[in-house]
């Protein structure tokens, strides 16, 4: 509005003078009213209804509200559940006789009774620890045909006068690689258990020796998860010498595959290599550098559409997202309790159904701006309802995939717990020092995350790394 107009002369103002001032104010009101809605959207949200991470709460944590659907089941264990408790074994390490020589009550000697009964309790506890030093003798002697001093060839692997054997090199890896340990708590725990410290250098050396040995391995998961019919996809920021990076996922039940890269979008996914040869289905959280791969399929995760279905609920009042999100929900369980491989076609028509209807819904309670805002470059702002609904009714099939095909999940949490660990190492460490430091770390995380999910020991198979013999997944 023109500040210069002098609101004490509105009577000397024409009619068409008034109308264009308060056209003008109008636009005024509603980009404040967009700005405050705007405002107040950031506030509201938290980890239940949006994808901020629950670190991001702060002390005014929001009322637990699970997305879970509430069973019929009382908390805790339930009848017939086995339980799981420490029980005896039969061939234990040591064992031990307490005699008894004397009568607690009447102090009678008992040395000469027979023993009638023996009453046993085991302790199941950890001898005290400590390093095993071996030492390699080569001999050394003249031979009388030649007459020169030689020496027996010492085993592979020992080279040095004073060394760290493979096992401890292993454990140095699993601390910091596995258990995330900064190398001054792993040199601390170090000499704690063992009376040894190895150097900060030595545990380097070793995480260096790792990531070489395990290259072989992570061909195959490579290989094995571009071949893969169901792919997890997923990003997340973490920083590299002090600046923002991307770290990406690729990920089934059996397979992890890390890579950091500076970009986010489509331009590190092709480099990555994964996605551009895939051929499933890929599911993702519907960031829109993962549509530009034609070849495969997309599935989305509903576990986000739950969360800003709850927010919309929440924070305008809009019946049709709670109704959505109890379709979505609806759908999940008859999946879940299907005898069959399949959904009926009738039961698959049904779910469409509402799921237009409600989208529908959403449409009329959003309609557009009555002056459509002036063109300028990138995208519109739009609401949150107004971007949700976009993406629901533009990726209808990616959003409903899990009801017409059962291989392919209701979320992407397979993905989002790999990454979790990832981001723990984040807030512990704040960034990596070195580009070559993220790479190491992603890789030798790879292998681990592999292992785990193959049912293999974490720390055998960083051993078994260490002497050339990596674990290969089947």
């Amino acid at each position: 509005m023109n500040e210069k107009t002098d609101l004490t002369n509105l009577a000397d103002l024409d009619i068409a003078q008034l109308i264009a001032m308060i056209l003008e104010l109008r636009e005024v009101v509603q980009a404040q009213a967009a700005e405050i809605q705007q405002l107040k959207d950031q506030i509201a949200k938290n980890s239940q209804n949006s994808s901020k991470p629950p670190s991001s709460d702060g002390l005014k944590k929001p009322k637990p509200k699970s997305l879970r659907e509430q069973g019929q089941r009382t908390t805790g264990g339930q009848p017939g559940h086995p339980g799981k408790t420490l029980s005896m074994v039969s061939d234990p390490t040591e064992r031990v006789r307490h005699a008894l020589t004397t009568c607690p009550d009447c102090q009678q000697d008992l040395t000469s009774c027979a023993v009638e009964k023996l009453e046993k309790r085991q302790v199941f506890d950890i001898p005290p620890v400590k390093l095993v030093v071996t030492e390699h003798q080569a001999e050394v002697k003249t031979c009388p045909c030649c007459h020169q001093l030689v020496k027996a060839v010492f085993p592979e692997g020992v080279d040095q006068p004073v060394q760290y054997g493979k096992r401890i090199q292993a454990q140095a890896v699993y601390l910091t690689m596995y258990q995330l340990l900064p190398l001054k708590r792993s040199w601390e725990l170090f000499r704690d258990f063992y009376g040894h410290a190895p150097s900060e250098a030595l545990i380097l050396d070793a995480v260096a020796a790792v990531y070489e040995q395990v290259q072989p391995a992570l061909e195959v998961i490579y290989t094995q998860l571009a071949a893969a019919q169901v792919l997890h996809n997923d990003e997340t920021g973490m920083r590299v010498e002090g600046n923002l990076q991307w770290l990406h996922v690729s990920a089934t039940e059996q397979l992890t595959y890390y890579r950091v890269h500076p970009k986010r979008g489509q331009q590190a996914v092709r480099a990555i290599g994964i996605l551009p040869q895939f051929k499933g289905v890929s599911v993702h959280d519907g960031w829109a550098s993962y549509f530009q791969f034609d070849d495969c399929s997309h599935a989305l995760c509903n576990a986000h559409h739950l969360r800003e279905l709850r927010f919309i609920a929440e924070q305008y009042q809009q019946p049709w997202a709670s109704e959505m999100a109890q379709l979505l929900l609806d759908a999940k369980q008859e999946v879940a309790h299907c005898v069959t491989n399949q959904l009926a076609p009738a039961r698959i028509h049904h779910y469409y159904q509402r799921y237009d209807h409600w989208l529908q819904q959403g449409v009329i309670a959003n309609p557009p701006p009555d002056t459509p805002p002036p063109k300028k470059r990138g995208r519109n702002k739009q609401s949150a309802p107004q971007n949700l609904l976009d993406r629901l009714q533009k990726y209808r099939h990616a959003t409903l995939a899990f009801i017409r095909d059962f291989r392919i999940p209701f979320d992407n949490n397979l993905a989002e717990r790999d990454v979790r660990m990832m981001k723990v190492k984040q807030k512990i460490s704040g960034t990596f020092r070195t580009q070559r430091g993220a790479e190491i770390f992603c890789d030798i995380r790879s292998y681990i995350s592999t292992v785990r999910k193959q049912g293999q020991q974490v720390i055998h198979a960083l051993y078994q790394a260490l002497i050339g013999q990596p674990f290969i997944p089947a």
